[in-house]
């Protein structure tokens, strides 16, 4: 039997997003969402961005058109402790979230999710989720 690509691979090193304005998503990642800026790097004539919060690392680059949809990759989940207190920042925030209230998936893990999407400068979503 031939061996699996994952015994070349121990993690995941960066998701690659396109970028509509990269300084524009640059500040929405660092300042709104609490990313850390990696670092800006060259790339030809335009920029790539390193973006990093936990395990989650985002390349987004300027350069092309962006899609300005959900894709392939549909979303990212990004873990809460609290989803009351996120959400409640969130609206706090401004920021352009897609449900009214929190959602729930009682089937999800041992006893259910709670979570709500925003939607990024990209058309993006994020996700915040509290496994119960």
């Amino acid at each position: 039997m031939m061996r699996p690509m994952s015994d070349y691979a121990n993690d995941l090193q960066h998701s690659g997003m396109i970028a509509r304005d990269l300084d524009e998503t640059i500040d929405f990642y660092t300042n709104k969402l609490g990313f850390e800026l990696v670092g800006i790097y060259p790339n030809g004539e335009n920029r790539c961005a390193f973006l990093r919060l936990g395990h989650l690392t985002i390349e987004t680059w300027e350069g092309e058109p962006a899609p300005m949809r959900t894709g392939a990759i549909n979303h990212w989940a990004l873990d809460t402790p609290d989803i009351d207190a996120a959400y409640e920042h969130a609206l706090e925030m401004g920021l352009n979230i897609r449900e009214d209230s929190i959602q729930s998936i009682p089937t999800f893990w041992q006893r259910g999710i709670r979570y709500f999407n925003i939607i990024g400068p990209n058309q993006e979503t994020i996700e915040f989720c509290q496994i119960l």
